[in-house]
């Protein structure tokens, strides 16, 4: 069962812990025998994936915890510490989107800018304060989580930070500009990262999924009938693997960046796992 016999022992944070993907990532930790806090802003959402590990025979505990607060983070270190111990892996994977961020139409048209219709968002319409809280959610809660934990794992030699990036950040998806930008903003702060904690033993990597179909991003993938979208068909067209996504796509590279073995000299890369959305030119 143990691939990373050397994960056994270790722990591991999974911020953003109840969603689809992290709760992936959380579980195939825990298959290694990582004992995994999964942390997320509603304590029912972390602790159903903290059960579901629980039930396979893995050690795991649910926390409830806002990535935006410190003092909330401080926390929830003292109670992870205390139960499980100091954090080995971290796992900044909180995180999304915001319909204030959004834009209606791919492209501007002429008729939008004196003729617009009420239930058209413009470019000049995005809410400054929508934009904020997409940037806080990505980029601070990934930078404040970080802060925090990363105080115990200065000096281990197989610590390492592993971030959640996004496609978006490679090239801007039309509609979402803000969840876009923060994502590539959580890429370049993940080179940062590398080089700043270089000499003290602490990897840091990101993972860069494509378009995988979870909660958050239902309703634009699917209608109400469980037919796809055109913006889906159209993702689907440009992605040669030619489907979505599952949360078992990301295990290969999760474990790789986390165990040493496969990933001591990797630090300051963002890996995409995209079915070759990113290589594909459309033509």
């Amino acid at each position: 069962m143990f691939n990373h016999e050397n994960l056994k022992g270790r722990v591991a944070v999974v911020t953003g812990g109840g969603g689809v993907l992290c709760g992936g990532f959380a579980k195939d930790l825990a298959r290694q025998g990582v004992k995994v806090a999964v942390l997320d802003l509603r304590l029912e959402a972390a602790q159903k994936v903290a059960d579901e590990i629980i039930a396979e025979g893995f050690e795991a505990i649910g926390v409830a915890c806002n990535v935006l607060e410190k003092e909330s983070l401080e926390a929830a270190r003292e109670e992870i510490n205390a139960k499980i111990g100091t954090c080995d892996i971290l796992i900044n994977g909180a995180g999304g989107n915001h319909p204030s961020g959004n834009t209606t139409k791919e492209k501007f048209e002429m008729c939008d800018l004196e003729n617009k219709a009420e239930d058209v968002k413009t470019f000049f319409d995005l809410d400054p304060k929508g934009i904020e809280f997409v940037f806080n959610l990505n980029f601070l809660g990934t930078l404040i989580p970080t802060q925090v934990f990363a105080k115990d794992m200065i000096g281990k030699e197989h610590a390492t930070i592993i971030n959640v990036s996004s496609m978006n950040s490679y090239k801007p998806l039309t509609k979402i500009p803000a969840y876009s930008a923060a994502k590539a903003a959580i890429s370049n702060f993940t080179q940062f990262m590398a080089v700043h904690f270089s000499e003290v033993g602490l990897r840091v990597n990101a993972i860069a999924p494509g378009f995988f179909s979870t909660n958050q991003n239902k309703a634009l993938l699917y209608n109400e009938d469980g037919s796809l979208t055109p913006r889906s068909n159209k993702i689907l067209t440009h992605t040669p693997l030619g489907r979505f996504g599952v949360p078992e796509d990301l295990t290969g590279a999760l474990l790789f960046l986390s165990d040493e073995t496969y990933s001591k000299f990797v630090t300051g890369v963002v890996i995409p796992v995209d079915g070759g959305f990113s290589a594909y030119s459309g033509v």
